[in-house]
């Protein structure tokens, strides 16, 4: 049973989900939604009116099996089939990983015709674009891979991994971005505030850490 005093500081989201899928990998049982509030608040520290949010965001997620039998709905999830949902997972995130990679190169030969300044408008906004695209990806992969380490974090260490080589490809285009704004600037003398308030560059736009 966990200490009274974890329960006194209350559980994140994140950590009330982990517990939960500790619960049924333990139990290796189907379980009624009352079984669930009442078990889970005894044996994890889940507060039984928050058991029905976190086993639907579960269902939701693929992680927990559910079923309805008559009037009654069953929950229920087993190591074996959790290690192959992660594992669909993991290959689900390389593959999103492989397009970013993919994109990289139209984004460098879009700074390549910037800088010779061919179709350099055009060109800028297609890099601008493209580079929005790789930030929002990042930040979404970014929420997968958080949302799943706690439960496997030996499969999730992988992902981490190649999420780093996407951060550094993500820093090495902005360095390209800097690069063009340096060029623009020294061609046409202008102030580097007209050029981002005329490609839409953000004020805050730097290295994603």
């Amino acid at each position: 049973m966990w200490e009274h005093g974890s329960k006194k500081r209350g559980l994140s989201v994140e950590e009330k989900r982990t517990r939960m899928m500790e619960f049924f990998f333990e139990k290796k049982d189907v379980f009624l939604l009352k079984e669930l509030e009442k078990q889970c608040q005894k044996e994890k520290g889940i507060t039984s009116m928050s058991v029905k949010e976190i086993v639907t965001s579960l269902v939701d997620d693929g992680m927990v099996d559910n079923d309805k039998i008559g009037t009654s709905v069953y929950f229920w999830a087993f190591p074996s089939k959790a290690s192959q949902n992660r594992k669909r997972k993991l290959l689900d995130l390389e593959n999103r990983i492989e397009e970013l990679d993919s994109k990289k190169q139209s984004l460098t030969e879009a700074i390549e015709k910037a800088k010779m300044g061919k179709e350099e408008s055009d060109s800028r906004t297609e890099l601008l674009i493209a580079l929005t695209e790789k930030r929002t990806e990042k930040s979404h992969l970014m929420s997968e891979i958080e949302k799943y380490k706690e439960c496997d974090p030996e499969v999730v260490e992988g992902v981490k991994k190649q999420a780093e080589i996407s951060k550094d490809a993500a820093n090495r285009w902005t360095d390209n971005i800097f690069s063009v704004k340096s060029w623009i600037k020294n061609k046409f003398s202008f102030e580097e505030s007209v050029i981002d308030k005329q490609f839409g560059i953000p004020a805050d736009f730097d290295y994603i850490e």
